[in-house]
């Protein structure tokens, strides 16, 4: 049966607020102070991950939640006017559309504010069973944000691969320091992809010594292969067996907020196009990295000719 979509990304779709860099923190006591730079854009990690995959080629669909104000159409009008079809992202009457600030710095850190809205109402009736389906992968972003959904996640994944679809998972932070590891023990059996950053394998793994293969090997075991980004270092894959590795292409990062999701989607674009697994771990670095060349998340994410000739040029021809 031929598929709908090539991606249908499951979670979460809200606006950014990306103001910075601060070259020191905020200060209380109703003192205000002047950023560079200011801009609103479309944020959420499934989003942002939506958005890269369809720039690169992919028929996209994005499946989760908004609130019936200003914030939410403005979320559905800036997937819609990038490629990503928004017929499943339902429209909640009674809560808010999530709403996050991000305060980056001129090391490229950044702080995160993220007001909830509709997140915690997220759950599995705001996916539908003919995209799980009707799709060649299904991508699952912010873990932690979506309790509701993630607790659903093992059996909706397992929808998906009953019918031939590829998995994968970004959890993202977890604002509880918990890292739910009982949820985490169910739902990556199902995984295909796993891909956290540097930090975040870390804690998923539970481990405060080690390293990140260390963490990527144990993660691992569990059924995945774990592609841990890892910034300016790189990034490299651990299926259980063997390691692959990739230093990415240089870069004067502007921005870094969204790189991982850039990432996300040059990853599983490249899978999608028939790449090898080196080659795709190659490509989502060059995604990633191109990224970061506008403020935002989503501006300056590469086509698939872009990411191309950016590996050309640093002597990563195919």
């Amino acid at each position: 049966m031929p598929h709908t979509f090539d991606l249908l990304v499951i979670g979460d779709a809200n606006p950014d607020v990306v103001l910075g860099p601060l070259d020191e923190p905020p200060a209380y006591g109703q003192r205000e102070r002047l950023v560079p730079t200011g801009l609103l854009t479309l944020g959420g990690s499934a989003a942002i991950t939506a958005c890269g995959a369809a720039r690169l080629g992919l028929r996209v669909a994005i499946a989760g939640r908004v609130g019936d104000d200003d914030a939410g159409r403005f979320v559905r009008a800036a997937l819609t006017a990038r490629g990503v079809d928004t017929a499943a992202l339902r429209t909640d009457t009674r809560l808010p559309t999530p709403l996050t600030t991000v305060l980056t710095r001129g090391d490229g850190d950044r702080a995160i504010l993220t007001a909830a809205g509709t997140l915690a109402a997220t759950g599995p009736d705001d996916v539908p069973e003919e995209l799980l389906t009707h799709s060649r992968h299904v991508h699952a972003a912010s873990y932690f944000l979506m309790p509701e959904l993630a607790a659903a996640l093992p059996e909706l994944l397992g929808i998906a691969r009953a019918h031939g679809a590829g998995t994968s998972l970004d959890t993202n932070d977890d604002p509880t320091g918990r890292w739910d590891p009982a949820g985490l023990a169910a739902v990556l059996p199902v995984v295909d992809i796993l891909l956290p950053n540097a930090q975040e394998a870390m804690a998923l793994a539970l481990l405060t010594t080690g390293t990140p293969e260390d963490a990527a090997a144990q993660l691992a075991a569990h059924g995945p292969t774990v592609v841990v980004k890892n910034g300016g270092e790189g990034a490299f894959a651990h299926d259980g067996r063997t390691v692959l590795r990739t230093r990415g292409i240089p870069a004067r990062p502007l921005d870094t907020v969204g790189a991982g999701d850039s990432f996300d989607a040059g990853y599983l674009a490249a899978l999608l196009g028939g790449e090898s697994p080196a080659r795709a771990l190659e490509f989502a670095a060059a995604c990633g990295a191109l990224s970061t060349r506008a403020h935002g998340g989503t501006p300056a994410q590469p086509t698939w000719d872009e990411a191309v000739a950016a590996l050309a040029r640093n002597g990563k021809n195919q």
